[in-house]
């Protein structure tokens, strides 16, 4: 429950960030280029929603900062060195434990 409140909490802040019109992003055919040029909101966005998936149901409902900018740091880094690979891929070897 703590996670769905925290869930539900971060996507209305996020609200006022998002772009005005709808859209869909599909990050299973994200590549990294394609991330790397997306605007800041988007790639706030797309980092958030990672640092969560990876963190799963068995972590804390906690964000830590510091880690979630490192994390931000080495996948920029990644993809800047393999923008043909999927954002997907290249997130594993940053998040995964």
């Amino acid at each position: 429950m703590k996670l769905l409140s925290a869930a539900a909490l971060a996507a209305a802040l996020l609200l006022p960030a998002a772009p005005s019109r709808a859209e869909v992003i599909d990050l299973s055919t994200m590549t990294c280029k394609k991330f790397i040029e997306s605007g800041k909101d988007e790639i706030g966005m797309i980092l958030t929603w990672l640092d969560g998936w990876y963190k799963g149901d068995q972590d804390d409902a906690l964000i830590d900062t510091h880690e979630f900018e490192e994390n931000a740091k080495k996948l920029g880094a990644y993809c800047g060195a393999n923008p043909n690979i999927g954002l997907i891929t290249a997130s594993r070897k940053v998040f995964e434990k």
